[in-house]
């Protein structure tokens, strides 16, 4: 992969795999930072990459596990230097069914997070999101459903179980 060839794949997939990391771990400036240092990564072992199958996978599966890995550090109590001497980016607000999605996952477990990210914002079928993920695919199957049924639950404005007769929602 050549510089222009790389340039267009980050211009062509920062954004959506920004998106994506984003609703994975639930902050947007950290996906932000993540995503990018997964690009300069991947610029760094482009020939590896020329090789992947699904370029995207490999640059979102990077920045995810530099998410985690950043999260397990500031866990244990060390912040990153960068972090603490950096002024906050200004960007424009997301919109209020972002944020309630965004919200909303990050009440599921992580398993069930990143399999219903990738499959339904990634757009990726179960095959790929089990390649992905490393689980087999009834696996993921079963973590999809899961998460759709608790997704659900988390996002509609309607209390569970039965309405009481005579009760009507507008």
């Amino acid at each position: 992969m050549d510089e222009r060839e790389f340039d267009d794949f980050y211009s062509g997939s920062f954004r959506r795999i920004t998106h994506q990391v984003h609703a994975m771990i639930g902050d947007r400036d950290e996906a932000q930072e993540c995503v990018q240092e997964a690009f300069v990564r991947a610029w760094a072992h482009r020939r590896k990459l020329d090789r992947a199958e699904h370029p995207e996978a490999w640059v979102r599966t990077t920045a995810y596990r530099l998410a985690v890995s950043r999260w397990r550090r500031t866990v244990r109590g060390r912040r990153p230097a960068d972090r603490a001497l950096a002024a906050p980016a200004a960007t424009a607000p997301p919109d209020e069914s972002r944020v309630a999605l965004v919200a909303a996952l990050r009440q599921l477990p992580e398993d069930q997070r990143r399999a219903l990210v990738l499959h339904h914002l990634a757009d990726l079928p179960v095959r790929e999101v089990a390649a992905e993920v490393g689980a087999p695919e009834g696996t993921v199957k079963a973590r999809l459903s899961r998460g759709r049924a608790a997704l659900a639950a988390l996002l509609t404005d309607q209390p569970e179980g039965p309405t009481p007769e005579g009760a009507h929602h507008a």
